[in-house]
């Protein structure tokens, strides 16, 4: 660490800084956007007057504003050009008068947050996989005579299964795909986070079997009141598991990252980017609050806790079947939420960078 804070403070004066101005700030951009609506939420000026729209730089060729979330529009209404503009046509005031980029970028965040909002689960039932360190841990991991995998590196199968999946996807379904589906990646981004979803909802249920096995062998042989016992069971029984979680990452992050890039216009690629990241910090909050709920709830009573640290003893199973029934809602929710991103108009995703070059249309689930 040191090492890197040195070198990135010798190699800083290489750099060429630009002070970013207030209005050029893509965050700021958007809360101007909410504030100006808001002020101007009791205006009576027309809505669909495209003449009375503010642009800049005034050289924009900037459509009028889409009629999704039409209330937001307001914030870009010139109601008397001589007090809302400055003489070189910008906006005397940012938060009382926006631009329709920033509001059209304003509108695609709110339309990203419902689909953003459905990665949360896939990203807490790969958090608490962190749990199978202790079952493997009690379980035959021997491949070969002499050979035995450590318990923390069962991971790599769930990592193998993803790089087998993307190359896979991308030599040999993508051009089969793409030619029913119309596609040029084979499948929309929708449908792939769908996948994603089942695969890892089908890897927490099978979790679930695989430890009531694990758990009624071990008390079968006596080893109820030793977790470090080792139970007369192969733990080549979790890899199934660890590739299909591997499969979920593959088709539902790729899928999710290539949906932010196509719904948000091209000024808004970093937050497009940094969606995914997000996705996985809630997710470690709900997983840690979740973790800790059902180990309270589990032991009220004096009753031994479904995640004690005596594995044998507690029911690691039924937790992972909680995870495997909030999949299956996460799952439903997220059906209902595709209507929403089908019916949308042509306004959400005409700002795309990604569908103006013709890679793709995310549009229309039934395209898919």
């Amino acid at each position: 660490m040191f090492l890197s804070v040195l070198m990135f403070q010798i190699g800083s004066p290489l750099y060429i800084k630009v002070k970013a101005k207030t209005t050029e700030n893509l965050v700021i951009g958007l809360f101007q956007a909410a504030v100006a609506a808001f002020r101007k939420r009791n205006t009576g000026r027309p809505l669909s007057d495209c003449d009375e729209f503010y642009r800049w730089p005034l050289e924009s060729d900037m459509l009028p504003p889409s009629k999704d979330f039409r209330c937001l529009n307001r914030a870009c209404i010139i109601e008397d050009p001589q007090q809302d503009l400055n003489p070189d046509g910008s906006a005397s005031n940012p938060w009382n008068l926006c631009s329709v980029e920033q509001v059209e970028s304003l509108k695609a965040l709110i339309k990203a947050l419902p689909m953003w909002s459905t990665c949360f689960m896939i990203f807490v039932d790969m958090n608490v996989f962190s749990f199978s360190l202790l079952q493997t841990k009690t379980m035959d991991r021997h491949i070969f005579p002499h050979f035995e995998v450590p318990a923390a590196s069962f991971s790599v199968f769930m990592i193998a299964a993803l790089t087998i999946w993307i190359a896979f996807y991308d030599r040999v379904l993508v051009p089969l795909l793409s030619k029913y589906t119309g596609q040029p990646r084979g499948l929309s981004p929708i449908t792939r986070m769908g996948i994603g979803l089942i695969s890892s909802g089908m890897s927490i249920a099978l979790s679930a079997i695989t430890e009531s096995i694990r758990r009624q062998r071990a008390i079968e042989e006596g080893h109820e009141d030793d977790p470090n016992a080792l139970v007369n069971m192969s733990a080549m029984w979790f890899v199934p598991q660890y590739a299909l979680l591997g499969v979920a990452e593959a088709t539902h992050s790729v899928g999710q990252v290539e949906f932010f890039y196509a719904l948000f216009p091209k000024s808004m690629s970093s937050i497009a980017s940094s969606m995914y990241t997000a996705g996985t910090a809630v997710s470690s909050l709900i997983g840690s609050i979740l973790v800790s709920g059902v180990d309270w709830l589990s032991s009220t009573g004096g009753k031994t806790s479904w995640l004690s640290s005596n594995i044998n003893r507690g029911h690691i199973d039924y937790f992972f079947w909680l995870l495997s029934f909030l999949s299956f809602i996460n799952f439903l929710y997220f059906l209902v939420v595709c209507r929403f991103y089908e019916s949308l108009n042509d306004g959400s995703s005409r700002l795309s960078h990604v569908a103006e070059d013709k890679e793709c249309d995310y549009r229309l689930l039934h395209e898919s």
